[in-house]
């Protein structure tokens, strides 16, 4: 799956195309040709060659399964071209997701410890895809996106239930992740090019080296993209003036290779992997150290992805456009505690099969399109720790998911209805899914969900848009909620005597194969605003906003009991286990509403370009009130720059604002309103003398900002400078 940078006309009809070929195959070469003079630095464009601001438009696939522009798209989908990426500089992947609305990552500093949410939904309820593969690897604690920003070509985002075309796991939303391509690196003319690069940020003394290399045939059948990049960073020095304890190096590699025999058919193939090691605390998260019941690890992280993929389009056949694709994921997180001789591992796997197809009907005034296909996949979970009696790990069940779904999207766009000036679409869909589960010794667990979604649009000009959608999601209990047993934590017992030396009781897992799938209905109205040479020739400006409420039942929570004895209450009495109720079990328990406010804006032209959005979140319990979900303050985000001798240089700002947060339940854990302010430069010269050349320089949070982002207490990195040189070339 590729966003595609692409030529449009208003109407959003091809203005280029490559003859004989599907609308979609027309899209993925578009982005391997297109793509190539968008993202590349104006050192490796030949004269005449860069494309005018209002000529590109950003292309979405994952939110319809179909390529379309993205501001057309009748609901909220966000696209991170990797011009955007790399002007981040970035350390993690979550340092990219500023310019993305209604996304916040939550987990704290380090970056083994930060975990996704989308409009207050996370951990399960946020599916990952790395090119269109699952990435089904959910702990409590030890994050989820295991990639390197320096791999990417684009991250999409969609917002808001999309179980309609995914099935479980897309409750809140979509991150989908795409690599770089061959001709993300090839300039025009070139058949091989080499880019090479390091960094360092001084907030946790991080170097970064690397390197990639792209490759094509003489006759453009055949190109192989690698990658690899190596990271090292060291304790994280915090707003508060404190450093938090880190030590962490990675290793990110990707190849890739694509062959086109004919006009027709291309197949690729892809391997990745992230490897990591990192010495800190069992739990990463927050501003944790190593302390009793939460001892320092060696955390050694092996994350590999392998997907084989075959578009088939063949020429003049409106019938078929058929893109499948197999693909396998291991990921595996080993803890080795420093202090002791124990160590426990995760171990998640996941192998899975998609087809997708598009037929497409020209019905004189309107266009119609299907999108149908299946998909299946299975995920495997093994546990392990060498200090339980049988050697598996508490809350981390042997356990088994399997997953079966068929979909149906039609896209009916009529000219001019009912009279009317302008375009109207519909977009109707549902997806049928079956889920099975079972682990070791424990009661099977099965279900089925259907998924329907309709969303329509109107066009009355093509530079104003007004959309509204509704559609149903669920996701289906892990078999980490189904299936979790064993031993969770121990706690000293505070009401025993003699108080010295401290006894300690167990609280133990207890598992519940009947829970429910969590299921939503969601609402969302909006519009936007698309215009070309707005205040000057070749820019462009695009606004986007809507307001969605989303009705979520059965929310999945863990429900963990101790005895009040275990706090020197005389009853009922401190003890282990099921006997004396000391037990976590997860359990429906919520009935929640969430809803809010999101808007994006970019402009861009020759001289400047801004980039900004803004969202708001609430999040309640229908039956009791309590503030429930991931909620975040509202929080507006700017990103602005001017551009200098012809687009060389560029300088920039970034301008965060968030507001009071006070939606908690326990007044303890309110957090004060925060700004950050952060400034870079970007150098790439287009002088032959100096072709190539990539300078980025910039300083997060200038002011040295002490603000809390997680959990009150829990402060965010200090001041940040940071350099990035990188040099290619190509013959």
């Amino acid at each position: 799956m590729f966003q595609i940078p692409h030529r449009y006309t208003q109407s959003g009809s091809t203005a280029q195309t490559i003859p004989g070929r599907s609308a979609f195959f027309r899209a993925l070469m578009a982005g391997t040709v297109l793509s190539a003079v968008a993202a590349q630095p104006a050192a490796s464009q030949s004269e005449g060659e860069a494309a005018d601001a209002s000529s590109l438009e950003e292309i979405t696939i994952f939110a319809t399964k179909s390529p379309i522009p993205a501001f057309d798209y009748p609901g909220q989908v966000s696209v991170v071209t990797r011009d955007v990426v790399l002007d981040f500089n970035p350390s993690s992947i979550s340092d990219i997701f500023a310019a993305v609305p209604g996304v916040q990552f939550f987990g704290g500093p380090r970056r083994s410890g930060e975990v996704p949410t989308v409009r207050g939904i996370g951990e399960e309820g946020v599916l990952v895809l790395f090119d269109g593969a699952r990435q089904s690897f959910v702990s409590g604690h030890d994050g989820r996106l295991f990639i390197d920003p320096e791999l990417l070509r684009s991250a999409e985002v969609i917002r808001g239930p999309a179980s309609a075309l995914y099935g479980s796991g897309a409750l809140g939303g979509v991150i989908a992740l795409n690599t770089i391509n061959a001709s993300d690196i090839l300039a025009p003319g070139d058949s091989l090019a080499v880019r090479l690069n390091s960094g360092y940020q001084s907030v946790n003394d991080e170097v970064r080296i690397g390197g990639l290399f792209a490759w094509e045939s003489d006759d453009g059948k055949a190109d192989v993209v690698g990658s690899i990049t190596y990271r090292d960073s060291g304790d994280i020095a915090l707003g508060n003036g404190l450093d938090l304890p880190a030590d962490d190096q990675s290793l990110a590699t990707l190849l890739k290779g694509s062959y086109r025999p004919n006009t027709d058919l291309e197949l690729s193939l892809r391997y990745q992997r992230l490897g990591g090691s990192a010495i800190d605390p069992n739990n990463p998260q927050g501003a944790n150290v190593g302390e009793p019941g939460n001892p320092l690890v060696d955390r050694n992280i092996d994350s590999n992805t392998v997907q084989a993929r075959a578009v088939y389009a063949p020429a003049d056949n409106n019938w078929i456009d058929l893109d499948a694709s197999v693909y396998y994921s291991r990921n595996i997180v080993e803890e080795s505690e420093l202090d002791s001789d124990r160590i426990v591992d995760r171990d998640v796997e996941t192998i899975g099969l998609v087809l997708n197809n598009r037929s497409r009907f020209d019905l004189g005034s309107a266009d119609l399109a299907f999108t149908y296909g299946f998909e299946i996949y299975q995920d495997d979970q093994s546990g392990s720790d060498n200090t339980s009696a049988d050697g598996t790990r508490g809350g981390v069940p042997n356990a088994q998911s399997t997953f079966y779904g068929a979909f149906l999207q039609a896209e009916l766009t009529v000219e001019e209805p009912l009279g009317l000036p302008g375009k109207l679409t519909f977009l109707p869909g549902f997806r049928w899914d079956r889920f099975e589960s079972s682990a070791d010794g424990q009661e099977d667990s099965d279900d089925s969900a259907v998924s329907p979604k309709i969303a329509v649009s109107y066009k009355p000009i093509p530079e104003v848009l007004i959309f509204a959608n509704w559609a149903e999601a669920f996701r289906a209990p892990s078999f980490n909620e189904l299936y979790a047993n064993g031993i969770h934590f121990q706690i000293p017992n505070l009401g025993a005597f003699p108080p010295f030396p401290p006894q300690f009781v167990t609280n133990f897992f207890i598992e519940n194969p009947d829970l429910q799938p969590e299921d939503s209905q969601t609402w969302e109205v909006g519009g936007g605003l698309d215009f070309d040479d707005l205040f000057r020739p070749d820019d462009s400006f695009t606004f986007k906003a809507s307001y969605f409420q989303s009705n979520v039942d059965n929310l999945i929570d863990l429900a963990v009991n101790i005895p009040a004895g275990c706090f020197g209450a005389p009853f009922p009495p401190c003890g282990s286990g099921a006997p004396f109720g000391n037990t976590s079990q997860n359990v429906n328990v919520t009935r929640a509403r969430l809803s809010g406010f999101e808007a994006e804006l970019n402009y861009e032209s020759d001289l400047s370009y801004i980039r900004a959005n803004f969202a708001t979140i609430d999040g309640t319990d229908r039956d009791t009130g309590d503030f429930v979900g991931a909620l975040s303050p509202n929080i507006f985000f700017a990103d602005t720059g001017l551009k200098f001798f012809d687009g060389d240089l560029r300088l920039g700002s970034r301008l965060t604002i968030a507001g009071d947060f006070d939606e908690v339940n326990e007044a303890s854990q309110a957090r004060d309103s925060y700004t950050i302010a952060d400034v870079y430069a970007v150098f790439q010269p287009s002088d032959e003398r100096f072709k190539g050349i990539r300078i980025d320089l910039g300083v997060d949070n200038i002011t040295d900002a002490d603000y809390e982002v997680v959990n009150a207490g829990v402060s965010q990195p200090g001041r940040n400078f940071k350099i990035g040189v990188a040099y290619q070339f190509g013959f």
